[in-house]
C-alpha cells in the first residue's frame, strides 16, 4: 500500500530539511579536502598513483565510518528519538551501575567529546567561510589581500543575526543546499566524462596499494582524509529534528553520491592537470562560473557554520539541564519552535573566537591543521560508547559487539594517530578548548554536587519540621509562599531563615523541586506530581527533559489544572542564594573550588532562569563553606 500524499510530502519536506542543516558540514569539505592533502603543510605529489589512493581512503572513509559507522549503527542508539554524544552518554550511564567505576569513565569521555564540540564550532565557521572567499583569488588573484577582511565581514554578519533568529532564514537552508549539492555532482561529471579512468578509483585495492607501498606518505594524508568526515556528529545530533529516516535517505538518494562525483571529478581534474592542486574544487567550474561558484559555496559554508552554530546552543542548554553547566541566559527566537534558542554568552564567545582565527591562521590550509584532531577525537570516543551501548543496553553476544566496535576503533585510532602529527601547527587549538570547556564543565558538576551535601548535612528532614509545626503552629498569613529547593525530603534553607527573621509562614506553602531526567523531552501527563503533606504543606516535583526549558508560571497554570490553584498576585516565590567560600577542606582542590564560585558568581539567577516574575521574588541568602 502505498503512502497518502500528505506523508509524502512531509517525509519530502524533512529529507529537504534535514540536507539543510545536517549535511551542511559534510558537504562544504570538498572545497579543502583535495588540497589539504597535496596542497597543505603535509603536502603529497599529486602523482596519479597519490591521487587515486587518497581518494580510494576518502570513499570507503565515506563508506565505513559515515555509512556504516553513523547512519547505519549509531543511528540506532537513540534516546527517545534524540541522538548525538550526550544522548549517547545518557544511554551508557543508564545502562551501567552508579557505583562502577567504569561509569564515571565513559561519562566523563562523553563530557570531554561534547566539550570537543565547542572547538569544531569555533573552526567549521573559520575554515568554511575562508576555503569559499578564497575563491576569489582563482579568479582574481589581485584581491588576494582582501580574503580575509571578507571572511570578517561575512562572519560577523553571521553572528550578527543570530539574535533574530533562524526560523526565517531556516526556510531556504533546504532549497539552497539541495542545488548546492546539484551543482557539485555537475561539476564532477563533467570532468569525469573527460576522464572515465578515474573510477577506478572506488576500487579499494588503490587505497591497499597506497598504504602498502607509500605507509608513511599515506598514514600522513589521513590528517587530509578525515576532513572529509567533518559533520558526522551532527547526522546523530539533529535526529531529534528531522527523524532516522529521512537523515539516511537525504545521505544515500543525494549527498553522498554528490560527494563521490565531486571528488571523482576533482581528481580527475588533478590526474590532468596537477598544477590544479591550487585550488581544484574551483578550477572545475568553467571561468563564467566562477563567481556564481564563490557566491554559492559561500551560502553553504554560512549554512554548515549556522548549523554547528546553532548545536552549540542546544549542546549549551542540554549541558545546563544536566547539571554541568551554570544557568546562562537563553532566548527563544520562535514562539513555534522549542528548538529555536539564542544564547548570548556563547554567540559572542564563539566570534572572538572565530574571528581570532581567521586573523591568526589567514589560510584555510592552514587552519586545516587545527580541524581534524576534534573530528579525530569525538569520533573514538563514538567508537567506545556505542560498544557499551551494544553489550549493557542492547545486550548483543561479546564476540558480535568486538567484531564490529574493534574494525571501527582501530580506524579512528590511525586517523588520531595522523591527526596528531599536527598538533604543533594548530591542532593543539581544539585540544586546549576541549581541556578548558571539560574542565568548565566537570567542576560545575562536582562543585554543585559538594554545594549540596554542604547544605543537606545540616537541613531538616521535611516529614520531622510538619510534625512540628503542627504540633506548635507558628503565625500563619495569607498567601501561597513556594519554596524552590532541590531537595524535596528536607527544608529549604530560605524557609528556614524566613521562619527565624519574620517569625511567620504562609497560610498555604508549596515546596517545588524541577527534576532534569535524562530523556530529551517529557510528556505533559508526566511532568507534575502533586502530594498534599498535611498542615497546608505541599510537594510539588516537576520533570523535564534535558532538552526542554522549565517555565515556572507554566507549570503552576498546569498544576491549577491538577487541583492546585495559584493566584499569582497573592503567591511569593522564595529563593535561596548561597554565598560560597573556598577552603581546603576535602572535596574539591582549592584552584577548582575558587573557579566555581566565580563561575556561580556570574551564572544567571534562578528567578530569572526560571521565568519567575521579578515582583514575586524572595531572595534569602547564606553562607556555605565548600
Amino acid at each position: 500500500m502505498s503512502a497518502a500524499p500528505a506523508d509524502r510530502k512531509t517525509s519530502a519536506a524533512l529529507v529537504v530539511g534535514a540536507i539543510g542543516v545536517v549535511y551542511g558540514d559534510l558537504g562544504t569539505s570538498p572545497l579543502y579536502v583535495l588540497r589539504t592533502a597535496f596542497a597543505g603543510e603535509h603536502a603529497l605529489p599529486a602523482t596519479p598513483d597519490n591521487v587515486y589512493g587518497v581518494l580510494s581512503a576518502v570513499f570507503w572513509s565515506l563508506i565505513v565510518i559515515v555509512t556504516l559507522k553513523y547512519i547505519t549503527l549509531i543511528m540506532r542508539a537513540d534516546n527517545n528519538g534524540e541522538g548525538g554524544i550526550l544522548a549517547l552518554t545518557a544511554l551508557v550511564s543508564r545502562g551501567l551501575a552508579r557505583g562502577e567505576t567504569r561509569r564515571w569513565w565513559l561519562v566523563g569521555l562523553g563530557i570531554f567529546g561534547a566539550a570537543m564540540f565547542y572547538g569544531d564550532g569555533m573552526i567549521t565557521p573559520a575554515i568554511s567561510v575562508l576555503s569559499a572567499v578564497e575563491g576569489l583569488e582563482v579568479a582574481a588573484p589581485a584581491l588576494h589581500p582582501y580574503i580575509v577582511p571578507i571572511t570578517l565581514v561575512i562572519i560577523a554578519a553571521l553572528f550578527g543575526i543570530q539574535k533574530h533568529g533562524t526560523a526565517r532564514v531556516g526556510m531556504f537552508f533546504g532549497p539552497v543546499m539541495l542545488f548546492y549539492f546539484a551543482v557539485l555532482a555537475l561539476l564532477g561529471v563533467a570532468q569525469i566524462v573527460e576522464q572515465p579512468a578515474i573510477l577506478g578509483a572506488l576500487d579499494p585495492r588503490h587505497a591497499w596499494r597506497f598504504f602498502t607501498t607509500t605507509p608513511l606518505a599515506a598514514f600522513i594524508s589521513l590528517g587530509a582524509v578525515v576532513l572529509a568526515l567533518t559533520g558526522t556528529e551532527a547526522l546523530c545530533a539533529d535526529m531529534g529534528h528531522f527523524g532516522r529516516t529521512p537523515i539516511r535517505r537525504a545521505w544515500l538518494m543525494l549527498v553522498l553520491p554528490a560527494l563521490l562525483l565531486n571528488y571523482l571529478g576533482q581528481g580527475a581534474l588533478l590526474v590532468a592537470q596537477p598544477d590544479a592542486i591550487r585550488n581544484p574544487f574551483y578550477l572545475l567550474a568553467p571561468a563564467w562560473a566562477l563567481l556564481p561558484l564563490v557566491v554559492l559555496a559561500t551560502c553553504a559554508t554560512v549554512i554548515a557554520s549556522q548549523a554547528v552554530i546553532s548545536g552549540t546552543y542546544s549542546l549549551t542548554r542540554a549541558a545546563i539541564q544536566m547539571g554541568y553547566c551554570p544557568r546562562l541566559k537563553i532566548e527563544h527566537t520562535s514562539e513555534r519552535q522549542i528548538g529555536q534558542i539564542y544564547v548570548p554568552f556563547v554567540n559572542w564567545s564563539l566570534f572572538v573566537a572565530v574571528v581570532l582565527l581567521v586573523v591568526a591562521f589567514r589560510k584555510s590550509d592552514n587552519l586545516a591543521a587545527a580541524y581534524g584532531i576534534a573530528v579525530t577525537l569525538a569520533m573514538m570516543i563514538d567508537s567506545i560508547l556505542i560498544f557499551v551501548v551494544m553489550r549493557r543496553l542492547w545486550k548483543w553476544p561479546a564476540v558480535t559487539a568486538v567484531a564490529i566496535a574493534a574494525p571501527l576503533l582501530a580506524i579512528d585510532l590511525g586517523f588520531l594517530a595522523s591527526n596528531s602529527l599536527k598538533i604543533i601547527e594548530g591542532g593543539w587549538f581544539p585540544l586546549a578548548i576541549g581541556a578548558v570547556v571539560f574542565t568548565l564543565l566537570t567542576t560545575w558538576k562536582r562543585g554543585r554536587m559538594l554545594l549540596m551535601d554542604r547544605l543537606s548535612s545540616d537541613a531538616l528532614p521535611l516529614d520531622l519540621f510538619i510534625q512540628s509545626i503542627e504540633v506548635s503552629p507558628p503565625t500563619r498569613v495569607e498567601g501561597t509562599a513556594v519554596f524552590m529547593t532541590s531537595s524535596p525530603n528536607l527544608v529549604p534553607h530560605a524557609l528556614l531563615h524566613n521562619l527565624k527573621h519574620n517569625k511567620v509562614l504562609h497560610e498555604r506553602v508549596v515546596f517545588l523541586t524541577i527534576v532534569i531526567r535524562d530523556i530529551p523531552y517529557v510528556t505533559a501527563d508526566d511532568r507534575i506530581e502533586i502530594k498534599q503533606l498535611g498542615a497546608e504543606f505541599y510537594q510539588v516535583v516537576a520533570h523535564y527533559g534535558f532538552k526542554e526549558n522549565p517555565d515556572v508560571p507554566d507549570l503552576l497554570v498546569d498544576a491549577g489544572r491538577k487541583g492546585l490553584s495559584f493566584e499569582m498576585m497573592e503567591t511569593s516565590f522564595f529563593v535561596s542564594r548561597e554565598t560560597l567560600i573556598p577552603t581546603v577542606s576535602p572535596g574539591m582542590a582549592l584552584w577548582r573550588e575558587r573557579l566555581f564560585v566565580s563561575m556561580s558568581k556570574n551564572a544567571v539567577k534562578a528567578s530569572e532562569f526560571f521565568g519567575i516574575p521579578t515582583n514575586r521574588v524572595v531572595e534569602l541568602g547564606t553562607q556555605v563553606e565548600l
